[in-house]
């Protein structure tokens, strides 16, 4: 997977809305099957603090995905929700 528009922070946040889109697929599948399969729990589980912190990035980068990046980078491009130049 090649994520080659936007400037860093736009790729960043592409890769968190990726990463959370992912994990709660896993959590979702987890309850049909009676299992907890919480992937940044399981990593981060022990560090609660850290784990709170890496849903919030996650939640951030869901907003920034709905309005865009107003860096001029991703201006210039087209990237995000609202353009018909989204890619990734």
């Amino acid at each position: 997977m090649m994520m080659k528009k936007g400037c860093g922070c736009s790729r960043f946040g592409k890769l968190l809305v990726i990463i959370g889109a992912l994990n709660w697929g896993l959590i979702g599948l987890g309850g049909l099957m009676s299992n907890d399969l919480n992937v940044v729990n399981m990593i981060l589980g022990s560090w609660p603090v850290v784990e709170s912190v890496v849903y919030l990035l996650v939640g951030i980068a869901g907003v920034m995905m709905i309005f865009g990046c107003k860096c001029k980078s991703c201006k210039a491009e087209g990237c995000g929700i609202g353009t018909d130049k989204v890619s990734m």
